[in-house]
């Protein structure tokens, strides 16, 4: 917790209450109102809690008007150019870059538990054949607390390591296997002498009717959505994290809390919205008409994939992405995919376009995941599911840091009530 060295006077009516401001290594000073009902007897009032600071955390920091996303300190165009996905979650729940023989020893740890429970199979084929595989992963994740009791007990520290190796582990397999269902293939189980993003692409793509070599290119494609999407600091899916842990619940039923809330389409489903804004579009000779859409304030059409909430500036994901997505669509080439061919001539148009460059409207990081995912074969409802994978690792380093909190309470925000007052009961007859 940062030091409070300064303080702020609030005075409403007769009531003065002094609010320490602590100053944090990064970012905001922030009002500590802790004690704000107890003293003055009012309450703040932030729908959305865009100006609450719900907790204190040493993991990620992010200056949306800079366009700087850190994690731990270090920035995260760094990690995705010269890092891979297993370090960048090393760095994440330890708090430090691994030496050559911690980063082994984590991956080896990590590659051992990506087998699930045979039972847990009969979890999937429970399902409908056309259920969303987000639906599905909600379900299996939540239902491994079933199966691995040694790592639900939160009050243990090398139990909650188990879980948070387990989740990390697992993730992969799990989505995969909700691929395969949805699609009615067999299931393809993880092999020990691939990498984390080559085996999640074979489980998703090869068939037992003939072998599936992983092209590099398209692995550290994946790396790197990985890596991009890996943590995001205090986002409505790691707050539901949190705010599920803080009542004691087991690890995974807070991941499966997470994996509800992040599947909502104004959270996780923003690159498979931009993928579906690109085919509406069509054909490269109607672009024109959705730009000057855009431009109409009248008009409710939004290009989607261009700005973002929390960045007043441009993404930093996004460059990396783009990197990206120029390996993968040369490597596969887009001749023939009219989709893509809108999505590189939008590209063009907005980057020159003086309107968007003064509305720091530039392709984020959704832009270029969702070009990459369909180039690669995944179908939009897998888009979703493979960023619940990514931000597992996230979820889990935010819930260890939460359950280390010496100062832990169970979430319990107030409200601004507007409805009726007391009243007396009537009887049906007299109403």
């Amino acid at each position: 917790m940062a030091d409070s060295q300064k303080s702020a006077t609030l005075t409403f009516g007769d009531t003065t209450v002094e609010l320490p401001i602590l100053s944090p290594t990064a970012g905001p000073d922030v009002l500590d109102i802790r004690k704000l009902y107890a003293q003055g007897g009012v309450f703040t009032y932030d729908p959305g809690f865009t100006s609450t600071a719900s907790c204190d955390s040493t993991i990620t920091f992010i200056d949306g008007n800079k366009g700087e996303l850190l994690h731990r300190g270090y920035p995260i165009d760094q990690l995705a150019e010269k890092s891979h996905f297993l370090e960048v979650c090393y760095l994440l729940l330890y708090g430090e870059l691994p030496t050559a023989d911690q980063l082994e020893d984590f991956e080896s740890r990590v590659t051992n538990h990506t087998m699930l429970h045979e039972q847990m199979q009969n979890f999937f084929r429970g399902f409908r054949r056309d259920a969303h595989p987000m639906a599905i992963m909600v379900g299996v994740v939540g239902a491994m607390s079933a199966f691995y009791h040694d790592s639900t007990d939160i009050s243990d520290p090398w139990q909650r390591e188990v879980a948070s190796i387990r989740l990390i582990a697992k993730m992969p397999t799990i989505a995969a296997m909700a691929y395969k269902y949805s699609i009615g293939q067999p299931f393809v189980y993880p092999r020990n002498d691939l990498d984390y993003a080559s085996n999640f692409l074979r489980m998703c793509f090869s068939v037992p009717a003939e072998e599936y070599q992983v092209n590099p290119i398209l692995a550290r494609a994946m790396d790197r959505i990985f890596t991009l999407h890996a943590d995001h600091e205090q986002n409505a899916s790691t707050s539901t994290v949190r705010l599920a842990s803080s009542s004691g619940a087991n690890p995974f039923a807070c991941i499966a809390a997470g994996i509800a809330c992040l599947w909502g389409p104004a959270h996780g489903g923003a690159n498979q919205a931009c993928l579906e804004m690109l085919r509406e579009i069509g054909t490269p000779d109607r672009i024109p008409e959705f730009i000057a859409r855009a431009k109409d304030k009248n008009d409710p059409f939004r290009l989607m994939g261009f700005g973002h909430r929390v960045y007043k500036n441009f993404d930093p994901r996004a460059r990396v992405m783009k990197q990206s997505a120029d390996e993968v669509l040369e490597l596969l080439g887009i001749e023939d995919n009219p989709t893509l061919q809108v999505a590189k001539e939008l590209e063009r148009v907005a980057l020159e376009d003086p309107y968007f460059a003064e509305k720091k409207l530039y392709p984020n990081v959704d832009f270029y995941s969702g070009i990459i995912l369909d180039a690669m074969g995944f179908p939009t409802s897998m888009f979703t599911p493979i960023f619940a994978l990514a931000r597992t690792v996230g979820w889990i380093s935010q819930w260890k840091e939460q359950i280390s909190d010496p100062q832990l309470k169970i979430g319990r925000p107030r409200q601004l009530y507007c409805g009726a007052t007391m009243r007396d009961y009537v009887d049906v007859e007299n109403r």
